[in-house]
């Protein structure tokens, strides 16, 4: 470990001196490793030659090698470490990333803890100083049921609360934060959410989907440097996991702003892939701007739009064409009409955006593939590549027309670690077959970009490769999977991480994969993850990060 972090900390000091690509030389090899290059015959390097940002040449070939080495060419020793390309995270939230870090730690904490965090927190504040976080479950608790607004108004009375459930897709909120918002038994359920009431009509303290915007909209907004410092602290969190791009699931124009000049003065690396959320298109056409790939040498896109059409599984707002197994009556929360839904994509597609819509119950699915199609049909383009992000619970016949239509399914491994938990309560054994059915997509001739959804889950990749390949939970339960036929091959997962992300954001020729002419993007790991005891995976840890050629993170040692 020393001697590779010695050998990257020469290597990056002569970066800004190095001829060799002028020369027809290396800048840097990296050599002695056990490299997978995720190319098309999935074959094996045992070095890698990088020229400025570029990838000169990934192979074995000792003639290769002796020519490629300058005068001065610095070499780094990978000892026989394994190498991946740079994780593509596909789908994640940027901001929110750097912004959870900073919170206080609820994540799946016991209640009583959260109630004592919250407690403190309240100690800190003055009086009417809001105090937000996510993370929590109830699915983790032993009661296994919603918390109410009297359990945060007995520990801050004087605070408005609002703590978001690990999906993002229900908040629980005190008294105080009802007050604000204005929130009040006669207040009507909103079209996409809903308000959980007590016996008596009130609002219980759980606010469901777009009945949190009411709340959310009072949160004093962060400071411009605030937000700054969220995405340099989210960034350096996803240096450290070898991860080298990423899809942010929704962004702001103003936003966007802070991002482009964070990029243009080069305090950020990690490669960002931008999608508006629903509206900011408006905003961002507006302004004299189109669709664009690959600006400030590769590192910011900023190429689609984000839409909703249900909510989450665990919150019981994702939409379904049957019941809710465990909520009578109740199928779950749609955000449009068929016809507001395809006016929003129509417009999209118009001014040149690709299509990214979050869709998890079958019913949210079906209208996805439904809108999509005649939106495809009435304007094909050569290249959609349009999205559905999650695609957790299908109607079998949606599978093929996934397929048929071209459209790709962007699916987080991980989400089985936690869902399952829960996932056959809510929809009953039938339909779970249905349900994160990654074989099912994969055999029919589908890709499948992974990711987080962090901060929803933790940003770690390497449990997300372990759920797909033994669809377990950190624990290692069940004991051989959780309906394992829908695992993937560790093959295969490599590739969902990496070069099936890249294609998903009209990357895979520029990065996904270990190839010459493509970005020096790769993480060195701690243990070979094609070989290793499938329980070993969860704890993979990246020893260092390349991006563009520069080594930006090394030492992990968590």
């Amino acid at each position: 470990m020393n001697k590779i972090l010695l050998c990257a900390s020469l290597a990056v000091a002569a970066l800004a001196s190095s001829c060799g690509a002028g020369s027809g030389k290396a800048d840097i090899l990296f050599i002695n490793g056990n490299i997978y290059t995720v190319d098309a015959d999935f074959s094996k390097a045992s070095f890698i030659a990088v020229a400025k940002d570029r990838i000169l040449y990934a192979g074995s070939d000792a003639e290769t090698l002796r020519r490629l080495k300058g005068v001065r060419t610095h070499v780094v020793d990978l000892g026989g470490k394994t190498v991946i390309p740079g994780i593509v995270e596909s789908h994640l939230h940027y901001m929110e990333l750097g912004e959870s870090l900073s919170e206080i730690d609820i994540y799946e904490k016991p209640k009583a803890d959260i109630l004592a965090a919250v407690a403190a927190e309240a100690g800190r504040l003055q009086p009417g100083e809001w105090i937000v976080s996510s993370g929590w479950s109830q699915e983790v608790w032993p009661e296994n049921r919603w918390p109410s607004r009297g359990d945060l108004d007995a520990v801050a009375p004087d605070n408005p609360v609002c703590l978001f459930r690990k999906d993002g897709h229900s908040a629980w909120v005190n008294s105080r934060a009802l007050d604000v918002a204005g929130i009040t038994a006669s207040t009507p359920d909103p079209q996409g959410g809903e308000i959980l009431r007590t016996p008596s009509g009130e609002p219980g303290g759980i606010l469901v989907d777009t009945a949190i915007d009411g709340v959310s909209a009072k949160f004093p907004a962060p400071s411009d440097e605030k937000k700054r410092a969220f995405y340099r602290r989210a960034n350096d969190e996803l240096l450290r996991f070898g991860i080298t791009s990423l899809m942010d699931a929704g962004i702001g124009c103003d936003n966007l702003a802070l991002l482009e000049d964070a990029y243009a003065r080069d305090l950020l690396q990690v490669r960002a892939y931008e999608v508006l959320s629903d509206g900011e298109d408006v905003k961002y056409i507006a302004a004299g701007r189109k669709p664009v790939l690959d600006l400030y040498g590769g590192k910011l896109s900023v190429n689609a739009v984000k839409f909703y059409t249900d909510g989450s599984l665990g919150s019981r707002s994702a939409w379904f064409i049957d019941e809710y197994n465990d909520r009578q009556g109740h199928s779950g929360n749609p955000r449009y009409t068929d016809e507001a839904f395809y006016s929003l994509v129509r417009r999209a597609r118009d001014e040149g955006f690709q299509a990214v819509t979050h869709a998890i119950g079958d019913a949210a699915v079906r209208q996805t593939l439904d809108v999509y199609e005649r939106v495809l049909a009435e304007s094909p383009p050569a290249d959609h590549r349009y999205r559905i992000e999650h695609f957790q619970n299908v109607y079998p016949p949606d599978f093929d027309r996934l397929i048929r239509d071209g459209v790709i399914a962007s699916m987080q491994a991980v989400h089985v670690t936690s869902d399952m938990a829960f996932a056959e309560a809510r929809i009953g054994p039938s339909r779970v077959l249905n349900a994160y059915a990654w074989r099912t997509v994969i055999d029919r001739g589908g890709i499948i970009p992974n990711g987080s959804d962090a901060p929803v889950e933790h940003v770690n990749p390497y449990h997300g490769f372990y759920a797909a390949v033994t669809r377990r939970n950190l624990q290692g339960e069940p004991e051989g999977g959780w309906y394992p036929a829908l695992c993937m091959t560790r093959e295969e997962a490599l590739k969902s991480f990496t070069i099936w992300g890249a294609y998903a954001m009209f990357g895979e020729k520029v990065k996904g994969s270990l190839e010459a002419g493509k970005y020096a993007d790769f993480a060195v790991l701690d243990r070979d993850i094609m070989t290793c005891d499938a329980g070993e995976l969860k704890d993979t840890k990246a020893l260092m990060t390349v991006l563009g050629g520069k080594i930006v993170s090394g030492g992990f040692d968590r």
